[in-house]
């Protein structure tokens, strides 16, 4: 039975069907191919914070994957939180097992979060810490908005982050995993494990959607 809403913002799935924001034949085709890449090939890719990357796939692996995550980012259709986020429970599975591991969504600054409506990172986090039993704590702002790094060369988008996030919450854990979307370069999450380690981290890995 379709309400008012429907009427007006009508729901369209991934390829453009009416009716849902995602089909049982466009999820079969967001397939998971998990990958985990190591410290030392972070060290060589000039990332010095962050001690693992774990991505539920690659969007080469899994092209209808970089529609839904556009679609969830950007057409701001929060509905694909549970779709995407259940992708990166599987991949969790790749994660180093520590007993007191606890979860932070990367953050957007508020203006981006205001004009978005929500933080895709921090609702991606929330499924993962629903399955998975960890806590959830945001302990990072975003000090200055960025823009978007996508269309940043890789020395500009590290040279971009310095400085961007600060730690707002103590004490800090030892053992942290970063929640986000996408992974390109990798600077923003190290950026963020670079903060979290001065505060007192020992060990802090990204969780990610794609390897993009």
């Amino acid at each position: 039975m379709f309400s008012l809403l429907d009427l007006l913002f009508p729901k369209v799935s991934l390829s453009g069907r009416e009716g849902e924001w995602v089909t049982s034949e466009e999820m079969a085709e967001i397939r998971s191919y998990p990958i985990r890449i190591e410290q030392n090939v972070l060290r060589e890719r000039r990332l010095r914070s962050l001690d693992r990357i774990v991505a539920a796939s690659t969007y080469d692996a899994s092209p209808m994957l970089r529609t839904a995550v556009q679609r969830f980012k950007y057409g701001k259709v929060s509905a694909l939180q549970n779709p995407l986020g259940l992708l990166l429970v599987e991949a969790s599975k790749l994660l180093t097992e520590y007993t007191d591991t606890v979860l932070c969504p990367v953050p957007l600054h508020w203006t981006r979060r205001f004009s978005r409506g929500f933080n895709q990172s921090q609702l991606l986090a929330m499924v993962v810490s629903t399955a998975r039993g960890w806590p959830m704590q945001n302990f990072l702002v975003r000090t200055r908005p960025t823009g978007h790094q996508a269309h940043r060369p890789r020395k500009e988008r590290l040279t971009a982050m310095h400085g961007m996030f600060r730690v707002t919450a103590s004490p800090v854990p030892a053992h942290i995993v970063l929640v986000d979307d996408i992974a390109t370069t990798g600077a923003t999450l190290d950026a963020c494990a670079k903060a979290l380690k001065d505060a007192g981290a020992q060990h802090v890995e990204a969780l990610v959607i794609a390897q993009g």
